[in-house]
């Protein structure tokens, strides 16, 4: 079997998942397991949270169906809403609370004919400006949508464009535009992402939306997963494949872009961007080889990758290779590769094998 696993630690998810629970105590979460849980495994991550989380959030009428076969009870939250007018009877039969972000959602939901009302999150563009109606459209929407037979519940919910820039200006502007629609009858509201469930109070609301946190990744350039009290739920593990010495002036890898300054000793890895890890990731992105970090070096290939293992003698065929997780958070290899912990985590490939342990 080819050295590659992403071996992830359930208990680090339900850890996450209390921290996010302790920092808004009498609110409810849904847990956020789009685009399989981050990587991590839609399956597994909601059937360690099947007891905890108050529900869960997807973003396509798959991944909705595939959570509610995992779990029969627990709410669940369509975060881009229906694509089509023909979905929402499948909605209705699935149980979902359903996003309402447009006009013309809200004009096929009242056109609709349901086996049961749905819950109605209509969501306010804040400032995003992505998806969502303005504040005069809410309004609109509020008053023909209460009441209506394929509404249960009206709640409201909006994004934050800004929360992990702490201070922000843009998250000011947001908190208060969504705060001026609460003069209207809502039964339920939601506007905290992980960065504003750890760090912006005000904007805990009834129900909260933790992601990134969830897996142990911090959404902010400068709080790491240690200081804000998460644990990092999947550590990217390979093998040294291959050791050769190189000398002074060789390439290595394609294009030889890297080149020797000294006598070198290069180690190969068995882990490409095949299996997840970015392409445009630079030489000095650090790798962990036996628990010491070294640096990678050339570019990384489809299914390789090459580190200077000149500064550890000692390693061998055969060693561990952490590329990241428990001991080097991903946060770290993604701000040195230009990107964000989502992206690494949730572009892990599905020919890595995923193994799961409780800690």
């Amino acid at each position: 079997m080819r050295p590659l696993i992403a071996s992830i630690d359930l208990s680090a998810i339900r850890h996450n998942h209390a921290v996010a629970k302790r920092c808004a105590p009498g609110r409810q979460a849904f847990a956020v397991v789009k685009a399989n849980a981050y990587g991590h495994g839609v399956r597994e991550v909601v059937t360690a949270l099947f007891d905890e989380a108050d529900g869960f959030a997807v973003a396509s009428l798959e991944e909705a169906a595939e959570v509610r076969a995992l779990h029969g009870a627990a709410r669940i939250l369509l975060l881009e809403g229906c694509f089509e007018a023909a979905e929402y009877q499948f909605a209705a039969q699935l149980g979902l609370d359903l996003v309402v972000h447009s006009e013309l959602q809200a004009q096929q939901l009242l056109a609709a004919s349901l086996s049961r009302p749905l819950n109605i999150w209509l969501k306010l563009d804040s400032g995003m400006h992505r998806l969502g109606l303005s504040e005069a459209a809410v309004r609109e929407w509020h008053g023909r949508l209460l009441g209506a037979g394929q509404v249960a519940e009206l709640n409201l919910l909006s994004h934050f464009a800004c929360a992990d820039e702490r201070g922000s200006e843009m998250t000011e502007q947001q908190l208060e535009a969504f705060l001026d629609l609460l003069d209207l009858d809502f039964a339920q509201r939601s506007l905290a992402n992980s960065a504003a469930i750890l760090t912006i109070p005000a904007a805990h609301m009834d129900w909260l939306r933790p992601g990134i946190m969830l897996y142990g990744a911090t959404p902010f350039a400068d709080l790491g997963v240690a200081e804000l009290g998460l644990k990092p739920a999947m550590s990217l593990t390979a093998q040294l494949i291959a050791c050769r010495e190189v000398a002074v002036g060789e390439g290595v890898g394609y294009g030889g872009s890297w080149r020797a300054e000294r006598p070198s000793r290069i180690g190969t890895v068995s882990c490409g961007y095949a299996d997840g890890y970015p392409r445009h990731a630079p030489s000095g992105t650090p790798v962990l080889v036996r628990g010491q970090r070294v640096a990678l070096v050339g570019r990384v290939s489809m299914d390789m990758l090459t580190v200077d293992l000149t500064d550890l003698p000692n390693a061998a065929v055969g060693d561990a290779v952490e590329l990241w997780g428990a001991q080097l958070p991903v946060d770290e290899v993604a701000q040195a590769a230009g990107t964000l912990g989502y992206e690494l985590l949730s572009k892990v490939t599905q020919r890595v094998p995923r193994r799961y342990h409780q800690g």
